[in-house]
């Protein structure tokens, strides 16, 4: 900002608040908006980049609204009474009509529509230039450009001056940093010790972002304050105050401003919804590709973090933070750290996956399994059209869940139990160390008050429909405001829907059962040798991969409808609606993506019945049981399956596939040829560039995506040790992705100030610890690790496994089938079959009946569960009270900083105040400040 600019009068302050203000704007006038049009008509000539017609001027923040065609007429007009409003609109619609030419009649309802749509069109033209004049009153400069390359978008652009920069940053309590800086001592315990030497070695992992502060040295942050200046670097104010936080004092100001009638008042919020004005963004820094790029923070995003090409190297958080805000900064440095902590996960997970293979020929009851000398024969897998089958033909289904179900995974729950706990602590450990590099450890309830006191447009039309149907008895001073009373019927519709939507999730999971149900007697009945070859194999992956289909297509119903309930109930505040939305959609989506997964791990094989007595459900479906290994096989490939389709479909190939095949819609759709295209993309401007790109959302979907993964790799890992390696190879790709997406494909998001990652934390903390209960239950009764351990020390009579094979078999006598369920054409050579699951045989008293083995088992499978439950809950506890929260160093810096601040404050204001006096001394009459002293600061009357 050149100090020779005249400003506009800001309210509550003199034009000359640093002395460098030296316009001759009385104070009952206005600086008109400027536009972009000469006296002429002439387009003037505007510079590519963010900046006014003068090219001087920084655009701070963009509105965008429609604007009629070209052949319709424009028609001037200023800011009216609510009374002369309808009385000029109707006055210029009659006076229009009355000097139209004599043409043919028109059709009275097309007429009418358009005499509609005009009204409308001017309504909300008279909204806006309330709404700018309101701008300008407060000390903010606009510029309209209608003549644009974008049809029917005109563009306003708002430029904060330096006093307005001045007046919001004490407002918002900005901390900013002042010219003294201190060295930063890093700490001597052994974890910063080994931190440091991490950080040496790997040095050249992380980003080139250009020159910087060296780590040991860091500037005191204050709150800013007009007053205090001296304190602050002001030796260059266009640095000061860089993009980002300009374009959030700017936002602050625009949700603060009002559109004002008698009965209620909108916000940019609500103008936004209801049409007045189209979108509402800050701009980016400038283009990333070209010959012309002048260097800037988004150029160097895209060459440090948005490239696939650097996927090896560290994320530029402090950058991402600088560019994009604290929020979207939090999002990626939570995401590197998971990223990271799953490296070690994943190298452990797949050791455990190595032991499974290294280990399968030495195990002894898939030899049995395998073993033709032992010519079981098993009992039909369905009913008439199944055939009696030997247990030698599950070898290979037997080796493989070796590979899943061995003693290493339950070493490996244990592991990932306390890597939960870990990753935890030491995401709270660089959360911590990030508001402290951030400035963010003062940041308290007062600043988050600030940024949360504003209503949503919704809310804000509700409250002016109740306004406007209430007694007019009522007292005029009551703060009209929603009610749980006038929120019930919304509250009764989301415990219904969400209800009806996981009943329905319930509905098509019982719906994929009875798919698996038919397919395999279909398969039976086959005359194809191919089709009967493998039936369990080709049952299993089809029905994983339908369910992968019919997840992914809920996830997005779910969220429009969990967006839909959560608009419904109206919240007041954005930060109600983002929590009440999170939780919904959470829901909903954890239903969705687990359902299937829990059926297999803890029902499927359990609700079977027995030969002569099997469960039927819708008729003549008999339920499914397991394959003799157990279900352990279906649950991992169940697991593979889900989190390769979501990642690779749901993830990535929706968030790449989508933005190109609109692009290449709109390519199609225009007629312009690819080089023409290029052509015009260059002539545009920054904002016009912009406004093409997409809207930001929030950060939330990518939240929900990385948590469902969270809950993949700890839930049911007892059952998937490969788990933590597909996350890491997916977020990995993410990572990249996300940063492309936001550096070129999304407009520049408000910078959001927030110190921790929300409701977020809560949910990874609950995940964490169900995921102990549930591999925990896992272990003991998906797998056979309890049963096989029983066996070997209470039943075994060398010790060994040899015998597990034929004690988890009981016994059926083919006479007693039901009619209509013994095999067609029956074998009648088979007297007795096989089947797993311990039972009397049927020449006992108590024939069919449950065994004592059984009992035994499950009263260790529940003292199992106990022990392990409490075993890692103890362990987790420790970890967590061993490792603190704050880093000692970081602890040590904030009080240092703290004595730094004050004394430095102290000094400051003592030197000042000799400088005050001596000047004082010297001109004593003098009513003008002296040079060296503070500028003196007054208030007009009339604000």
């Amino acid at each position: 900002m050149r100090r020779s600019e005249s400003y506009l009068p800001v309210p509550g302050e003199d034009k000359n608040l640093d002395g460098d203000f030296n316009g001759k704007t009385r104070n009952d006038e206005s600086m008109p908006m400027k536009t972009l049009y000469a006296s002429d008509g002439s387009l003037l000539h505007l510079p590519l980049g963010p900046y006014f017609s003068d090219g001087q001027r920084r655009v701070d923040y963009v509105l965008t609204y429609g604007i009629q065609k070209p052949s319709a007429i424009r028609r001037q007009s200023s800011k009216l009474s609510d009374n002369g409003y309808f009385h000029r609109l109707w006055r210029s619609l009659s006076s229009r009509s009355s000097r139209a030419p004599l043409q043919l009649k028109e059709d009275p309802e097309v007429a009418a529509t358009e005499q509609q749509a005009n009204y409308h069109e001017d309504d909300k033209r008279f909204k806006r230039e309330e709404f700018e004049q309101n701008l300008q009153e407060m000390g903010l400069e606009l510029e309209k450009d209608e003549g644009g390359k974008i049809a029917g978008i005109g563009f306003l652009k708002i430029h904060a001056p330096w006093a307005v920069l001045c007046r919001e940053a004490e407002i918002m309590k900005l901390k900013m940093p002042t010219k003294q800086v201190y060295e930063v001592k890093q700490g001597s315990n052994l974890v910063e010790k080994i931190r440091l030497f991490i950080h040496k070695v790997t040095d050249p992992l992380h980003p080139k972002v250009g020159p910087k502060r060296p780590e040991d040295v860091k500037s005191l942050s204050l709150p800013f304050s007009k007053e205090k200046q001296h304190l602050f670097d002001l030796s260059d104010r266009d640095k000061f105050f860089d993009s980002k936080t300009r374009s959030s004092i700017v936002y602050e100001v625009l949700k603060r401003i009002r559109w004002t009638r008698p009965n209620y008042s909108l916000g940019i919020t609500s103008l936004l919804a209801n049409g007045v004005y189209t979108s509402a963004y800050p701009l980016h820094d400038g283009d990333i590709d070209g010959v012309t790029a002048e260097p800037n923070d988004r150029k160097l995003l895209f060459e440090e973090w948005a490239s696939y090409s650097v996927f090896y190297k560290y994320q530029p958080i402090g950058l991402i933070r600088k560019y994009f805000g604290e929020k979207v900064g939090l999002y990626f440095a939570w995401l590197g750290v998971y990223t990271q902590m799953l490296i070690p996960a994943a190298i452990v997970g797949v050791i455990v996956f190595l032991y499974g293979c290294a280990t399968v020929d030495d195990n002894i009851p898939s030899m049995e399994i395998c073993d033709p000398r032992n010519n079981i024969t098993m009992c039909p897998l369905c009913d008439s059209v199944c055939s009696y089958w030997k247990l030698e033909t599950a070898c290979g289904t037997a080796r493989a869940s070796h590979l899943f179900d061995n003693p290493a995974t339950v070493f490996f729950s244990i592991f990932m139990a306390l890597w939960a706990v870990l990753f935890m602590e030491h995401w709270k450990r660089r959360q911590m160390r990030l508001n402290y590099v951030w400035d963010l450890t003062d940041y308290g309830m007062e600043e988050e008050e600030h940024y949360k006191d504003h209503n949503r447009a919704e809310y804000e039309l509700r409250v002016a429909e109740k306004t406007m149907r209430q007694d007019q008895g009522a007292a005029k001073d009551e703060k009209v405001k929603l009610t749980c009373t006038d929120r019930m019927p919304a509250y009764l519709t989301t415990v219904v829907m969400m209800s009806f939507m996981i009943f329905i999730t319930f509905v098509i999971a019982f719906g994929v059962i009875l798919y698996r149900i038919s397919i395999k007697t279909a398969l039976h009945l086959s005359t194809y040798p191919a089709a009967r070859s493998n039936i369990r194999a080709t049952v299993k992956t089809t029905a994983a991969i339908i369910n992968v289909i019919v997840i992914i297509i809920l996830d997005e119903i779910y969220a429009s409808i969990a967006r839909w309930l959560t608009t419904l109930e109206v919240p007041k505040t954005d930060k109600s609606f983002e929590e009440r939305l999170i939780f919904k959609t959470f829901i909903l989506k954890f239903v969705n993506a687990f359902t299937p997964i829990v059926y297999l791990a803890f029902f499927r094989g359990r609700l079977v019945g027995r030969p002569g007595k099997y469960l039927y459900v819708v008729g003549s479906y008999r339920m499914e049981e397991c394959a003799h290994a157990g279900c352990l096989m279906e649950l991992c490939i169940q697991l593979c399956i889900t989190m390769l389709g979501k990642q690779l479909i749901q993830n990535n190939l929706f968030e790449i596939g989508i933005p190109k095949l609109k692009k290449l819609l709109r390519k199609r759709k225009s007629e312009l040829t690819s080089k023409q295209e290029e052509e015009l993309h260059k002539t545009l401007k920054r904002y016009e560039k912009d406004h093409v790109l997409g809207p930001f959302v929030g950060i939330n979907p990518e939240y929900m995506e990385m948590i469902i993964q969270f809950g993949m790799v700890t839930l049911f890992v007892a059952s998937f040790p490969l788990a933590p390696l597909f996350a890491l190879l997916n977020n990995i790709i993410e990572i990249r992705l996300d940063a492309k997406k936001f550096v070129l494909e999304l407009r520049r998001p408000i910078a959001s100030k927030v110190k921790d990652i929300g409701i977020w934390y809560n949910l990874l903390r609950g995940l964490s610890k169900v995921a102990v209960i549930v591999n925990a239950f896992v272990i003991a009764f998906t797998s056979d690790f309890v049963p096989r351990l029983v066996y070997q020390y209470t039943y075994s009579p060398d010790g060994t496994m040899h015998g597990f094979v034929n004690h988890t078999l009981s016994y059926f006598n083919v006479s007693d089938f039901q009619n209509g369920t013994e095999p067609n054409p029956p074998n009648f050579n088979v007297k007795v079959c096989r089947y797993k699951d311990y039972r009397e045989p049927p020449w006992s008293n108590t024939s069919y009946e449950l065994s004592k083995e059984f009992w035994a088992i499950l009263a260790v499978r529940l003292a199992f569960v106990i022990v392990f439950q409490n075993v890692v809950m103890l362990m987790s506890d420790f970890v967590d009270w061993l490792i603190p929260d704050i880093p000692k160093d970081i602890s040590f810096q904030i009080h240092k900083e703290k004595l730094l601040m004050l004394d430095h404050f102290m000094k400051e204001e003592g030197r000042r105040r000799d400088n005050h006096n001596h000047d004082g001394y010297t001109s004593p009459s003098s009513g003008i400040a002296s040079p060296h002293s503070r500028p003196t600061f007054h208030t007009r009357a009339g604000w």
